[in-house]
């Protein structure tokens, strides 16, 4: 059925504004995100088709466009704008807590706070942590996205950015999809290179951190740096 063919009473954005946010249906929230349906699907039938193609709602965290666009009804702006909201909720919340992050020089505080960034990535992430000249959290940076086992670092883009935060210090995470979190021969060339150039600059690197399944690497602990 149409949205526009419901009494108000029945429309999910004048159910949100009567009963409030907490208390409208899942499938509503997407209804009122998505706003219409297309020529072949109602916009009731597209947040049932998207709902039924997962096992709870938290399946949306790691859902990708090019699978949401391959439920019935769902486009490919749809997928996007689904996502988007997503995301958004996912940082109003993340970014909550990084707000408390002070004074990070334990490599378990620094994974606690950031794990949840390389979960169930197939690919190599590089993070980094920028940090004022108190070691507190000024805000952080996914700079690289590379292969299953390789990403290319360029320290123009890490101290550009810590130019503009006015960052005194700065800790590299990235992962090794593989699950081993020793690091390669690229790690610790790359570690050394931006621990040089860190000293020229006076930004410190505090620590680079490898994550892998269940374990890790710091350079810091291991007195590499």
């Amino acid at each position: 059925m149409n949205l526009k063919m419901l009494p108000d009473s029945e429309k999910p954005r004048e159910r949100l504004l009567k009963y409030g946010k907490e208390n409208i249906s899942t499938s509503e929230l997407i209804e009122i995100i998505l706003r219409s349906g297309t020529k072949k699907r109602s916009l009731k039938e597209i947040s049932h088709n998207i709902l039924a193609n997962m096992e709870s709602v938290s399946k949306l965290r790691d859902m990708e466009v090019s699978s949401l666009s391959n439920i019935d009804g769902v486009s490919e702006i749809k997928a996007i704008e689904l996502i988007a909201a997503v995301e958004l909720g996912r940082r109003v919340y993340e970014e909550d807590n990084y707000n408390e992050l002070v004074n990070l020089t334990s490599p378990e505080a620094i994974i606690n706070y950031f794990h949840n960034l390389f979960k169930n990535k197939k690919q190599e992430f590089f993070y980094v942590v920028y940090l004022d000249n108190q070691k507190n959290y000024l805000g952080k940076k996914l700079l690289f996205k590379g292969t299953v086992n390789y990403s290319v670092v360029h320290p123009r883009e890490i101290f550009k950015e810590a130019y503009m935060l006015s960052s005194s210090y700065i800790i590299c995470i990235h992962n090794h999809p593989s699950g081993d979190a020793s690091p390669s021969r690229n790690d610790i060339e790359t570690t050394k290179m931006i621990k040089e150039i860190g000293e020229i600059h006076r930004i410190k690197l505090l620590d680079h951190i490898i994550i892998g399944n269940n374990n890790y690497y710091s350079f810091y602990e291991d007195n590499n740096l």
